[in-house]
């Protein structure tokens, strides 16, 4: 008779990396640079460490929440400076990693779920508008720029809303009637369009935060990330609406 043995040693840490790289979605064309190069491998390495801890992916939406809204809380209680920055900067990195990490964390377990999706899709929308609205707050507070600035970020929070909704709806509307929108990046120069949507990035307006303690560079970098976002805005709606009209045709 011959017996067999099932290896019941805990997985590795490594060994959850290298499962999470194999069950990781291909990075969609659109994903800005530090998104798709920087983000998703520090979520990657957290969704590892989740994993090794028994994390549900909600309970990692949770931990995201929880950095993301303090270093939003800090920017409206706290007078603007150096060393909140740096800490504001760090809560809003590691918040959006952990962002990244959830969904990482249910497709190794298989445990993703529509209410899983509709959490982490609430987080998301309520940290885009709520970020800017702090920094508002913040700024009117301390008296740290003049009053006409504070239009920056409430227009911020209108564009990062509106984009948001605007790309959940066509990805829906898109699985609705069957395009499939995920796909891979390929091409000679597959890391150019993420170059140049750079400045429409989250993560980068995370690390804007850096500059918090020079109010005049930070105000002006602010300004033109705002501005920015708000021209994708405008050009990719035209494009989504292109796209949209074209799903409700009769094909030929």
């Amino acid at each position: 008779m011959t017996e067999t043995f099932q290896d019941t040693r805990p997985e590795t840490f490594r060994e959850t990396l290298a499962r999470l790289q194999g069950a990781q979605k291909g990075a969609a064309r659109s994903a800005p640079a530090y998104s798709r190069f920087v983000n998703r491998r520090l979520g990657r390495y957290l969704a590892a460490w989740a994993y090794g801890r028994g994390l549900t992916p909600n309970q990692v939406t949770g931990v995201s929440a929880a950095f993301t809204f303090t270093g939003i809380a800090l920017l409206a209680l706290v007078s603007p400076s150096w060393w909140l920055g740096v800490l504001v900067c760090l809560l809003f990195v590691v918040g959006y990693a952990f962002d990244s990490a959830d969904g990482q964390v249910a497709r190794l377990t298989g445990t993703g779920s529509p209410a899983g999706e509709w959490l982490d899709h609430v987080v998301d929308a309520t940290k885009i508008s709520a970020q800017p609205l702090a920094l508002a707050v913040g700024f009117f507070r301390f008296d740290a720029a003049p009053t006409w600035w504070l239009l920056v970020p409430l227009l911020n929070a209108v564009v990062g809303a509106v984009l948001f909704f605007a790309m959940i709806l066509t990805e829906q509307l898109r699985r609705a009637h069957g395009v499939t929108s995920a796909a891979p990046v390929d091409g000679r120069m597959p890391w150019l369009r993420s170059l140049l949507v750079l400045p429409t990035d989250y993560g980068v307006l995370c690390l804007s935060f850096l500059l918090l303690g020079a109010t005049t560079l930070f105000a002006t970098v602010y300004a033109l990330l705002t501005l920015a976002m708000l021209g994708f805005v405008l050009l990719a709606a035209r494009k989504w609406f292109g796209e949209i009209a074209a799903l409700g045709r009769p094909a030929r």
